[in-house]
């Protein structure tokens, strides 16, 4: 019987957990980044140091994840959409588990993905969520899932922008690759939910170079339908 990845609890978020994912991000996902991405991070003091908060970087690859819990030095638990638990890459879904990463509905959140959220803060451990919702290596920001400023909102956790700037594919040899991760100014959570979605997209978007369509989205979506 396959487990429902929906639900986690305070419990599993533990010193085991947090033992695992230090050794995995130190011996694993450190050398990947310095040695094959020759990863740089800029803004590293606009974390939040005594505080919980929710990571959101833009998502243009799977080493995202580790890359950004990485620069931040921080213990993180991902949301994730749930398909990758069950992925048939056994890789894959030990990785997803090891990152403490509890499956979602993209399209609508239930109930028990916000019991997790709950235990993940009483664990004291930080979130991570992807607002785009999946990979994307488009040259502008659009498709932006609100689900992250409605989880900011009732977690009471600042929204912290990661951008990952100069990703183009996955480094094959070593010192191939050069991309850059830069975190922005913590987002207010006692902001608006409209308004954190959009502070979040200018964010990224004035760090990576990309086009900013989400406002345009924001305002098309409050028209009303015209037939």
């Amino acid at each position: 019987m396959n487990r429902d990845y929906k639900r986690r609890f305070k419990r599993e978020y533990n010193f085991i957990l947090f033992l695992v994912q230090r050794i995995f991000l130190y011996f694993i996902a450190y050398p990947v980044a310095y040695f094959m991405y020759n990863i740089k991070c800029e803004g590293r003091e606009n974390f939040p140091k005594t505080r919980q908060c929710i990571l959101c970087p833009n998502h243009v690859s799977y080493l995202d994840p580790p890359f950004a819990a990485l620069i931040c030095n921080c213990n993180v638990a991902y949301m994730a959409k749930q398909e990758l638990f069950f992925d048939k890459n056994f890789a894959l879904r030990w990785f997803v588990r090891i990152m403490g990463a509890f499956a979602v509905n993209r399209e609508k959140p239930e109930l028990s993905t916000f019991k997790t959220v709950r235990d993940v803060i009483d664990a004291k451990w930080n979130l991570g969520i992807f607002p785009q919702g999946k990979i994307c290596k488009e040259n502008y920001l659009s498709d932006v899932h609100k689900g992250f400023a409605i989880f900011s909102k009732r977690a009471k956790l600042d929204v912290v922008p990661i951008a990952i700037c100069g990703f183009d594919g996955y480094a094959h040899r070593l010192f191939e690759k050069h991309i850059t991760l830069k975190i922005g100014k913590p987002i207010s959570h006692e902001l608006p939910e409209e308004e954190i979605i959009k502070q979040w997209a200018n964010s990224i978007c004035e760090m990576t170079g990309l086009e900013n369509r989400v406002e345009t989205e924001l305002i098309t979506e409050k028209s009303p339908t015209t037939v």
